[in-house]
């Protein structure tokens, strides 16, 4: 599939979204379909996300996919089986310009490079939004969607960090959030991945294929990336493990595990260092593991220990010691948040399996007193209520998510210069004592016609 649809056309749609009722300071409108479903437009229609992120929101019965849009024919004309009235395209850009009207609402559940380009579009033009994690791909990327944010103060926006809605993970927030532990000391994360399988490019194979698939349309999977040859090991599936394009395990896991944090204190804004050290830098192609980083948070408040919090986040299954976590024996879990107190810690499980340890003690978590209640919550099915209007628990809309990918790119990114603490300061999105970190690792050059759209 190839789109005819001009780099021209494409701005002059763009620019003309952001001049609708919204911007006139009357009600944004909603065209609703005739039965009063949320319409929705599904980019990314299957990959290793995307079937499942449609196929829940399509179970709302407030919910419709009214659109239909992949790089990749054959997964285009899969979903179209379930959604055969949906329209159909290869290229988002086409879709908003030719068929703005008839969807409300985006999923975006593509690979990492293209997250910012189509969340921020689908914000231009008025839509609410449910994007993939990690949020963004790139650092300055942050700053972007907070303008965003700040411009579309009505849309809904969801993170896919679906793990939220179980009950250990919001019990966790709730425990720290009280101080039942008292002052938090620091925070210890890991993640088992990157991991043999189909996400990653584990053996980091760099085999240019001269034939790329004839389903899949390669200029637009490129996106706002510079041209490069078609590999098999990169495209469809394993993009994770490369350096423009994914943001490996410390990115595919980080806003699952660092999201309670962010939860629960909500003074943890802008980190000021990170240091990320392993055996060598990231190169070219490729990112690097094992990596252990620690990032900083200076910190003023009574709930922290000290002047600043200390947030450490590892892979490939660097796990925490029991005396960095103050617990008597070791956690061989992958995927876990430990968060040491002055009176315990806390350590959970990517599922919600929630453990407190008090005096060389476990507890149940979910034992623990003065806990609300925490009634089932489906992740995908809230963003539609919400979008309705229907105020239920929204975890996690855009203004949480921004700090927890903030933090989870800092990890990434740092893993070009290994060993060196990086100063940082978002509002002049620079490393202040590093110049050539600030050049090479906050922002890209994006591809003529796939720039993100400034909203806001």
């Amino acid at each position: 599939m190839k789109t005819n649809l001009t780099r021209r056309n494409f701005l002059l749609s763009t620019a003309a979204a952001g001049l609708g009722a919204a911007t006139l300071g009357l009600p944004r409108a909603r065209a609703l379909s005739e039965n009063g479903k949320l319409r929705v437009l599904s980019v990314g229609v299957i990959g290793t996300t995307g079937a499942g992120d449609r196929r829940n929101v399509a179970r709302h019965p407030g919910a419709e996919i009214t659109g239909l849009c992949d790089v990749d024919s054959n997964a285009l004309e899969a979903a179209s089986k379930e959604h055969p009235n949906a329209f159909k395209c290869a290229d988002y850009r086409e879709a908003f310009a030719k068929h703005g009207d008839k969807f409300d609402a985006v999923i975006v559940s593509v690979p990492d490079h293209s997250h910012a380009p189509i969340m921020l579009t689908a914000m231009a033009h008025d839509k609410h939004v449910y994007g993939q994690k990690p949020l963004v791909h790139q650092l300055a990327e942050i700053v972007m969607m907070e303008k965003a944010i700040k411009a579309k103060p009505n849309l809904v926006t969801q993170l896919g960090n679906q793990r939220m809605a179980s009950p250990g993970r919001r019990a966790a927030v709730e425990i720290l959030r009280q101080g039942q532990l008292g002052k938090a000391i620091e925070a210890y994360n890991w993640t088992g991945a990157p991991d043999p399988g189909m996400y990653f490019n584990i053996d980091k194979e760099l085999t240019e294929n001269p034939v790329i698939p004839p389903n899949l349309d390669w200029n637009l999977w490129l996106g706002p990336c510079a041209p490069i040859p078609f590999y098999k090991q990169l495209a469809p599936v394993k993009w994770r493990s490369w350096w423009d394009f994914g943001t490996n395990g410390l990115g595919d896991w980080g806003c699952h595990i660092l999201d309670v944090i962010f939860f629960a204190y909500d003074e943890l804004l802008s980190p000021v260092s990170v240091k990320t050290d392993c055996e060598e830098p990231a190169g070219k192609f490729f990112h690097v593991n094992p990596c252990r980083s620690v990032v900083t948070f200076a910190v003023n408040s009574d709930k922290f220990a000290g002047k600043t919090f200390k947030v450490h986040y590892n892979d490939s299954n660097l796990a925490a010691t029991p005396e960095q976590m103050r617990i008597p024996q070791e956690i061989k879990h992958s995927n876990m948040t430990v968060v040491v107190c002055e009176q315990g810690t806390l350590a959970l499980k990517a599922d919600g399996g929630l453990t407190i340890w008090r005096d060389g003690k476990a507890e149940d978590g979910l034992k623990m007193p003065n806990l609300p209640p925490f009634p089932g919550l489906n992740h995908w099915h809230a963003w539609v209520d919400n979008c309705h209007g229907k105020k239920t628990e929204l975890r996690t809309p855009f203004k949480d998510a921004v700090r927890i990918t903030e933090t989870t790119l800092l990890t990434v990114k740092a893993t070009r210069f290994p060993g060196t603490e990086l100063l940082w300061d978002k509002s002049k999105l620079a490393f202040t004592n590093h110049a050539e970190a600030t050049k090479t690792i906050v922002s890209r050059e994006y591809r003529d016609g796939f720039a993100p759209p400034k909203v806001g």
